[in-house]
């Protein structure tokens, strides 16, 4: 990648910050967006809100352009949760009707969908890890003609294994269900087509290969996903004239923005405005090339080390986090300790190491692991 976008990252000068699955660090652009709304607001307080929604507009305008959506279907929320949430109470559910998952994914993706099975009398049906792997022909059989939702991230959390997002959907719309994706461990790292790919909805956050300050998720929703899903958490802002206080009985917006409830995060908006502005300045398809690269010579830097690779380095299923075992029994959170030792910095997942390079990383980030790694 161009050299300039690793100096916008401070940690780069301390560490070999191999953590973006967890917290990716904004760049010193969003920094910098971020004091001058605050600085806006200390000199003009309410005077500029009108620039601070703007902002706001343009966040949604960029989310559309690498979703390849439309900027009325996209809503943002305080976080990844929150919008599965309000996608798992807006819908109508009736008692034998089934949600198909997987056993293993982040818990944000998962704690909606229990709510459901415990309110409604609504089957959980979660396809098992194989092996690293989502066998992707065990969870498209637990799918029937009682299956409501199908929910699944573009990229796991604890593996790295990227779902063939497509062949999903196409499984969970031949029962008329709807396909529900967790972004936020692709998107930043990967480009997507939403409506190409299938999906329905869609759930994320800034915090991680958005590379923008925590604060803001976001969701997508089809018009197919519309039709299916009332908003449940509203507010002023939900409503077809926000600024019109005297009418109580008005309509929602006739688009996924009545999910938004109130005045957000004015703040965070410019920080992300910025990130996303990088990562679109740096094309997310040479992004992802790049990430591909620098994961597979990751995987033969560890290739002489005492560990085995744990996720799938497939075509079409390898992304940008790898997770490693250690052979001789450490433990993930004693290596991971040891590397912190060592500055290099990467996150304890389950029984495994994750490691995940982003696009301020370079080869000798990889050389610092290697080096490291006991």
């Amino acid at each position: 990648m161009d050299p300039t976008i690793r100096s916008q990252f401070a940690t780069t000068e301390k560490f070999a910050y191999l953590n973006s699955a967890a917290i990716a660090p904004p760049p010193k652009a969003a920094i910098a967006a971020v004091l001058s709304q605050l600085e806006d607001a200390a000199v003009y307080a309410g005077l500029r809100f009108g620039a601070w929604v703007d902002t706001k507009k343009r966040c949604r305008a960029l989310m559309a352009h690498i979703l390849g959506v439309r900027d009325e279907q996209i809503a943002f929320m305080r976080n990844t949760s929150d919008g599965f949430s309000t996608i798992a109470n807006g819908i109508k559910w009736a008692s034998g009707e089934n949600i198909v998952s997987f056993a293993d994914e982040f818990p944000a993706n998962f704690y909606a969908w229990r709510n459901v099975r415990d309110r409604h009398g609504v089957e959980l049906r979660l396809a098992p890890e194989r092996d690293g792997r989502i066998d992707l022909d065990e969870l498209i059989g637990l799918i029937d003609s009682n299956t409501r939702l199908v929910t699944l991230s573009s990229v796991q959390f604890a593996s790295g294994f990227r779902s063939d997002l497509a062949r999903v959907a196409e499984a969970a719309h031949k029962v008329d269900a709807l396909f529900c994706v967790d972004l936020i461990q692709g998107l930043g790292a990967h480009a997507y087509d939403l409506p190409a790919l299938g999906v329905d909805a869609a759930c994320g956050a800034s915090h991680k290969w958005l590379c923008a300050p925590e604060g803001i998720g976001y969701i997508y929703l089809s018009d197919r996903a519309h039709e299916r899903i009332s908003p449940t958490l509203v507010g002023w802002i939900s409503m077809e004239d926000a600024w019109d206080f005297a009418d109580r009985e008005q309509d929602y917006k006739p688009n996924a923005l009545a999910w938004e409830t109130g005045t957000g995060p004015s703040a965070l908006f410019y920080g992300l405005e910025a990130s996303l502005k990088l990562l679109i300045e740096a094309d997310l398809a040479k992004v992802e090339t790049y990430l591909d690269d620098l994961s597979n010579y990751l995987c033969e830097k560890i290739a002489s080390k005492d560990y085995e690779i744990v996720s799938s380095r497939e075509n079409g299923e390898r992304s940008a986090i790898v997770c490693i075992r250690h052979k001789g029994g450490l433990t993930p959170n004693e290596i991971a300790a040891r590397l912190e030792e060592e500055n290099v910095l990467v996150s304890p997942r389950l029984d495994r190491i994750r490691i995940a390079p982003h696009f301020f990383n370079n080869k000798e980030d990889i050389d610092r692991l290697a080096d490291a790694l006991m």
